[in-house]
C-alpha cells in the first residue's frame, strides 16, 4: 500500500496580484474607524467630575474640621506654650499637610486654612486658653 501524494511542479515565483476594490486599512485608519481613545477620555473625565461633585460636601467638611483643629492647636502651642509657629506645625496629626497656619500678633489670633476650601481662627483668651472664633 502506498501513501504517497503526487504534487504538481513547485516554483518560487509569486502569483500575480489581483487588484482589490478596497485599500488595505492601516493601523491609523483602523483606530479612527473605531473612534480612538477620545471617547474613553471624555467618559473618564465625566465620571471623575461626577465623583468630585458627589464628594465635595465631604471634602469641605473635612477641610473645615482640619482648619479649626489646626487653629486651636496652633494657638495653644503659640500663646500658651510660647513656642514658635513653625515648631507648632510638628504637632499636627498625620494627613494634615495641606493645612497652613498664620498668626496675627496684634490680636493674638492664629488662623488655620486649607487652600480654596476652609479657614478658621482661634484667639488667645487669657486664662480660658484659646477659643475658636465664630464663623462669619
Amino acid at each position: 500500500m502506498s501513501f504517497f501524494v503526487i504534487m504538481g511542479p513547485v516554483s518560487n515565483i509569486n502569483p500575480p496580484e489581483t487588484p482589490s476594490a478596497e485599500p488595505t486599512p492601516t493601523p491609523a485608519t483602523r483606530s479612527r474607524a473605531r473612534g480612538g481613545c477620545l471617547p474613553w477620555v471624555v467618559i473618564l473625565a465625566l465620571l471623575m467630575t461626577g465623583f468630585l461633585i458627589w464628594k465635595f460636601p465631604s471634602f469641605k467638611a473635612q477641610a473645615e474640621l482640619g482648619s479649626a483643629y489646626a487653629a486651636r492647636v496652633g494657638c495653644s502651642c503659640r500663646y500658651v506654650q510660647g513656642r514658635s509657629l513653625d515648631s507648632c506645625q510638628s504637632d499636627f496629626e498625620p494627613g494634615m499637610e495641606l493645612v497652613s497656619l498664620a498668626e496675627d500678633p496684634a490680636t493674638r489670633t492664629v488662623t488655620g486654612s486649607v487652600p480654596l476650601l476652609a479657614s478658621r481662627s482661634a484667639r488667645y483668651a487669657g486664662a480660658s486658653g484659646c477659643l475658636l472664633t465664630p464663623e462669619d
